[in-house]
């Protein structure tokens, strides 16, 4: 899913405490936890444990340790050494590139900006290698980015070159005057309402930390979802386009009215009855007003090779 990305100039080491409930009995600590931070790697997470910056119930604890309910994990996120993000020569597919912006189409599997336990292989530390001048508002970490999508989520971004482009973008951001639409297989079909609108609040939830959930306390998020097509074993291709732009947005509303996304391993069933990487959800149309033209541009990514190879194998056409 889509997020926007707020101002933030210098990284902070982070706190944060969990209580295990009754359904993550007997995972392995290190496992869960780059669940519940899929941003870090599970060698880095493994690292925090030797070091004793993750424990439970205030105890030095090892990696295999297997979780019980009431178990209370302690955890400390050192800051990231800034010096280790370095250029690196990643191929990109870029839809559109100019003075101002760069469309980038992501690839599933690829992180946008580094953070602890993944400090390269991200889009960020290819951007760098490929231009030298990046937009500086959200600080040496996430240069030049305005906004993200999940790493096992694929398609459109836009990267902003300079800081005026970037206030621009921003303010778009904030408003909600981008056009941001993704296509999506979900579980289940549509007989009676074949497209809808979903506003319900999103924010951390409040059993399992390494998910959102629709909260009244949670910021306003909104996401209209229209099926394009009815598919085999009762999955249904539609399409979402958003108003807001929360993070996990889409992935946790379909979720909310039964309809989770096809391979998503933390909203959607356990078992996955393809071999997937993760939710097949796409990024497929971006618009924006170009920050120095003022006109409206639109840009299309075509559906990556892995969504279309269950596209084909579902579809009641074949």
């Amino acid at each position: 899913m889509i997020e926007e990305i707020g101002v933030k100039t210098e990284a902070e080491e982070s706190f944060d405490s969990i209580v295990i409930e009754e359904d993550t009995c007997g995972e392995r600590i290190d496992k869960y936890l780059s669940l519940v931070y899929p941003e870090m790697s599970r060698s880095f997470i493994q690292n925090l444990i030797d070091k004793q910056n993750i424990t439970v119930n205030g105890a030095k604890t090892k990696s295999n340790y297997k979780l019980k309910a009431g178990d209370k994990l302690d955890i400390v996120i050192p800051e990231p050494d800034i010096l280790d993000v370095v250029p690196e020569d990643i191929p990109l597919d870029i839809v559109y590139e100019d003075s101002d912006i760069i469309v980038v189409n992501k690839p599933q599997g690829m992180v946008v900006h580094p953070a602890n336990g993944h400090m390269t292989g991200t889009l960020v530390n290819a951007l760098m290698y490929h231009c030298k001048d990046l937009s500086g508002v959200n600080g040496v970490m996430r240069p030049g980015i305005v906004h993200r999508i999940d790493m096992d989520t694929s398609g459109l971004l836009v990267v902003c070159k300079n800081d005026n482009a970037h206030n621009k973008l921003s303010e778009q951001f904030s408003v909600h005057s981008i056009t941001r639409v993704y296509t999506a297989i979900c579980y289940g079909s549509f007989p009676n309402n074949p497209e809808g609108t979903i506003d319900k609040p999103i924010g951390r939830s409040k059993n399992d930390r390494k998910k959102m959930a629709v909260d009244p306390s949670g910021r306003r998020a909104v996401t209209h979802y229209k099926v394009i097509d009815k598919l085999k074993d009762d999955f249904s291709l539609i399409e979402c386009r958003l108003e807001t732009g929360r993070t996990h947005q889409i992935r946790v509303h379909m979720a909310s009215i039964k309809h989770p996304i096809l391979g998503d391993p933390v909203y959607g069933p356990k078992k996955c009855p393809y071999n997937l990487n993760g939710q097949l959800l796409h990024a497929g149309v971006l618009g924006f007003i170009h920050p120095t033209t003022g006109e409206y541009v639109e840009f299309h990514a075509e559906l990556p090779e892995h969504f279309m190879r269950i596209l084909k194998l579902l579809s009641l056409n074949d």
